[in-house]
């Protein structure tokens, strides 16, 4: 749960930092003000929504390799450990440690929050008067903002001054800004780590703020004497996080450089599109993806046989080469357990007369996957299947109850919940033993250490022949770990 939230929020992190850049670069130089605003809140909700989007694509587990495989091993066990107290690691404490300090500061900003509505609020009940929206103030170092539908203005300003305050406060409240700043806010809590929330949260206050001015200058006010106002009022002023301030200090410069920029035109909003790719980018590299396994074919290893058709008769082989057409023809699995000879054999055809040492002579044979060595001296290496496989003492049944039997879930991975499924390679010898046994498949280390240990246990088999003679085979066994 923990670890979840934590990565979440990094998404998150991650989206509004992406978002950002394309604003910083490309939209907030423009005096599209009303764009630039949907831009922020609508940069605010998708990198809350789209964390949480996974997309579905379909992996299955192509493994490349042909041998006996054999029926699958369960190895069930209970949750949880055995009643002592684990202690934790290293990375379970920073989990923890970094989970804390993460709450204890969204509950820090929440108070804040809380703290500046109450303030507000118990300023209305005090100082309203009936039938008006305009509240007076004494005590608090600022000219005048405005928050909650009421407007905020300081006893000592001139009649004339805050006329022209009021008049900008009122835009305010006309285009509803107020719940933007609490939206922002909110998202502050959630990401107080994030430097970029901060420069997304000054960015929405300048375009409101570019909004509010406009409407002033566009009902007669002269531009001088406006900036004259914000500049008498700048030096005296404490912001109050969840208000649109009048004469905020960080944004005055902005705001007197925008009144008199040329407006954008229309055609500049179609850098929005610019987003796309970077929401794109974004989401291919942190998005989860959802591995959906294609059904396993029902085979427990491939036949190499020869089409005896295409054989020439034997009394005409002594003087022709043997022209042997292979094909891969998979076993039933219910055939493969019982050991019948007429599905798993592979018959040769007759030796050629005389019986020359030659390339063709190999074509009756079972043939390796893997390529000869320079002598053609195939001895060595492991067939995928052979005339006669390697029998286990007791046959399939004997060789998976022994495995199951000896199979130990790791108390590491049951205290974490690991579970899966470990696919296990390893080569039947000449002389029945077990060796080069590998990792096909793993899940995590305790798992996959465990198939291998059990795997290398295994007791001497009656190895695989190939023309009356022992040669080593491949074998492959699906292990899963499973808890209840």
């Amino acid at each position: 749960m923990m670890s979840t939230l934590l990565i979440y929020t990094l998404k998150v992190a991650l989206y509004l930092t992406a978002f950002y850049t394309v604003y910083s670069i490309l939209l907030s130089r423009d005096t599209a003000y009303g764009r630039n605003r949907v831009f922020i809140n609508g940069s605010l909700i998708a990198s809350v929504i789209l964390p949480l989007i996974s997309f579905y694509t379909v992996k299955p587990h192509n493994i490349q390799f042909f041998g006996k495989l054999l029926s699958e091993v369960f190895i069930v066990a209970d949750s949880g450990s055995s009643g002592s107290i684990m202690p934790l690691s290293i990375a379970e404490k920073t989990l923890y440690l970094t989970f804390f300090v993460y709450v204890a500061g969204i509950c820090l900003v929440l108070l804040k929050i809380m703290a500046d509505l109450i303030n507000i609020g118990f300023l209305i009940l005090r100082k309203r008067s009936s039938g008006s929206n305009i509240i007076f103030f004494n005590g608090f170092n600022t000219s005048g903002f405005s928050a909650l539908g009421y407007i905020f203005i300081n006893a000592r300003l001139t009649p004339e001054e805050s006329k022209e305050i009021i008049r900008h406060e009122q835009n305010h409240i006309s285009q509803s800004h107020f719940p933007d700043i609490v939206f922002m806010e909110m998202i502050i809590a959630l990401q107080w780590f994030n430097p970029v929330i901060y420069l997304f949260n000054r960015s929405l206050r300048a375009v409101h703020e570019f909004q509010a001015d406009k409407e002033c200058l566009s009902s007669g006010i002269n531009v001088v004497s406006y900036q004259n106002l914000l500049l008498r009022q700048v030096f005296r002023t404490r912001v109050i996080n969840l208000t649109n301030s009048f004469s905020n200090p960080s944004l005055i410069k902005k705001r007197m450089v925008m009144m008199t920029k040329k407006r954008t035109s229309a055609v500049a909003n179609l850098k929005l599109v610019s987003v796309i790719p970077a929401a794109m980018v974004v989401s291919m590299a942190i998005s989860a993806y959802r591995e959906i396994p294609t059904p396993e074919k029902e085979t427990d290893y491939v036949s190499l046989m020869p089409q005896q058709e295409n054989l020439p008769e034997p009394e005409d082989i002594g003087n022709k080469p043997v022209k042997t057409e292979m094909k891969i023809q998979p076993v039933n699995k219910t055939e493969t357990a019982n050991h019948e000879e007429k599905d798993t054999r592979i018959v040769p055809p007759p030796p050629p007369q005389p019986p020359p040492r030659s390339k063709t002579e190999s074509a009756g044979k079972s043939v390796s996957l893997l390529p000869m060595n320079e002598n053609n001296d195939i001895k060595e290496t492991p067939f995928v299947v052979v005339e006669e496989m390697p029998q286990y003492p007791g046959g399939d049944g004997a060789l998976l109850q022994y495995i199951a039997q000896n199979t130990t879930y790791p108390d590491n991975a049951k205290n974490h919940n690991i579970q899966g499924r470990v696919i296990v390679r390893f080569c039947i010898t000449a002389k029945g033993t077990v060796n080069q046994v590998s990792i096909i498949k793993g899940v995590s280390p305790e798992l996959d250490k465990e198939a291998i240990r059990v795997v290398k246990t295994l007791p001497d088999f009656e190895p695989g022949r190939q023309g009356g003679k022992p040669v080593p085979v491949w074998y492959m066994v699906p292990i899963t770990f499973t808890l209840k």
